[in-house]
């Protein structure tokens, strides 16, 4: 288990570096951003390992990175989007809509729909993960 959870960690980090330097992140950013990206799918990994459901897992993967995003931003004096889009780039749903797509496309309805509905709800997950941590942050934090 150790050893998945490192390969998953170190996956998260290169994934989360190798997205920072195709979107031309400032290069200052990479390093944290990757880290804080590798936090927060440690958390969604933890999560569901222990058996919480994926959708609350994401939620609150999210919502650490979010507020990992916002304070490493205020500390390097930066602007916050920089972290908190990267912060999520393990999350993001494009499996499940690319084979969503497929499905449809094939003319398996059912099998595209659930795939997509799957795919919404991770995306709905990041988005309120996101904005509760983004709410936290302001409301407790940033005093």
């Amino acid at each position: 288990m150790a050893l998945e959870l490192l390969l998953t960690a170190l996956g998260a980090f290169l994934g989360t570096l190798g997205f920072a330097v195709l979107v031309r992140a400032p290069k200052r950013a990479w390093i944290p951003a990757s880290l804080i990206g590798m936090g927060a799918y440690g958390v969604f990994w933890i999560l569901t390992t222990i058996g919480l459901s994926e959708a609350a897992s994401i939620f609150c993967g999210s919502l650490c990175g979010s507020l990992a995003a916002l304070v490493c931003a205020r500390h390097m004096k930066m602007i916050g989007t920089v972290f908190l889009m990267l912060s999520i780039v393990s999350f993001v749903p494009g499996l499940g809509l690319y084979r969503c797509m497929h499905h449809l496309g094939d003319g398996a309805t059912i099998q595209g729909a659930n795939e997509g509905v799957r795919a919404m709800i991770t995306i709905a997950m990041i988005v309120f993960g996101q904005g509760a941590g983004n709410f936290l942050y302001r409301s407790l934090l940033k005093r």
